[in-house]
């Protein structure tokens, strides 16, 4: 496997405040990998930085090969980047306007083969004002793609979609992965995250606190499984399974064996003809293992 992204003891400060603080990041060709992180934790600096935008204080970066910081045109063509919002002639169609900006390129690729990936063939006619948000977030991604790009870049690709909008997204990114593009997304949404990306990195206070796989990430897999349950009033003599009481009247235990601790109780209460009510199994979730890695960071941070 080849890699896209090579990034070594990358810092960045602004006068005192050092807002990238020797971060290490590898990104495979192909694979979309995704960088998390609350608001001002650095994720826009080091995103800038790999696409060539912003300089680097110290450190070691290579993009397909290239540091960004130096590279001119040719390496500028490999890659395509979607912001959050593009300004683009409002009166153009669809199609004069991926074709304009595909025009820009040496190899671009076919204009209704781009316009199709991203699920725009029936508004191809159609003039960018006419567009819908989520439409126009598509062109968006159209114009990035214009050019054939390697390496694509999506900042935030989904902000402000309603649900059935951010699902159309992903699928449009599901169609580059299967194009074998690599694709370096940005996101706040962990369920993103959790469906798109091949890995994640989260990214708090300048420094990368966790890297791994989705399933994986902060030893999420290894993390103790958590069942919630309610029990009729009436019934005595309930064993001990370590469960301990909720504040809804719910009990709760943590186990790392659900399957026998799940056999055990059903069994009992099959016996007993009692149901356990309000059942419920679950592992920590993408966000919750976000939620605990930024906030301990930023409480540690906080008290120095």
């Amino acid at each position: 496997m080849t890699v896209a992204i090579e990034v070594r003891g990358l810092r960045k400060s602004y006068g005192d405040v050092e807002a990238v603080r020797g971060i290490d990041l590898t990104v495979e060709s192909g694979e979309v990998f995704a960088l998390l992180g609350p608001n001002g934790a650095g994720k826009t600096t080091t995103v800038e930085i790999l696409e060539g935008f912003r300089r680097r204080s110290s450190g070691d970066v290579s993009v397909l090969g290239d540091d960004p910081a130096t590279a001119g045109a040719e390496f500028r063509a490999r890659i395509g980047i979607v912001l959050q919002s593009t300004g683009v002639d409002p009166y153009l169609t669809v199609r004069e306007t991926v074709d304009l900006y595909g025009g820009y390129y040496p190899n671009a690729r076919p204009v209704d083969e781009v316009v199709d990936l991203v699920g725009l063939s029936e508004k191809r006619d159609t003039r960018v004002l006419k567009l819908s948000g989520g439409q126009q977030q598509r062109l968006d991604v159209a114009i990035a793609l214009a050019g054939d790009p390697e390496l694509l870049f999506l900042d935030e690709p989904t902000t402000g979609f309603d649900p059935g909008a951010r699902r159309n997204a992903w699928e449009i990114v599901r169609n580059l992965s299967s194009l074998r593009k690599t694709v370096f997304l940005t996101t706040h949404y962990m369920d993103e995250a959790q469906n798109l990306a091949n890995r994640v990195a989260v990214i708090s206070n300048g420094e990368i606190v966790a890297e791994g796989p989705p399933s994986t990430l902060g030893g999420r897999h290894l993390a103790a499984t958590v069942v919630r349950f309610r029990i009729p009033a009436a019934v005595a003599d309930v064993p001990d399974w370590g469960q301990v009481p909720a504040s809804d009247g719910t009990f709760e235990l943590r186990t790392d064996d659900p399957t026998r601790m799940l056999h055990d109780m059903t069994h009992w209460a099959m016996e007993r003809d009692v149901s356990l009510e309000a059942l419920d199994v679950s592992r920590p979730t993408l966000e919750d293992v976000y939620l605990e890695l930024t906030h301990e960071l930023g409480a540690t941070a906080g008290s120095e």
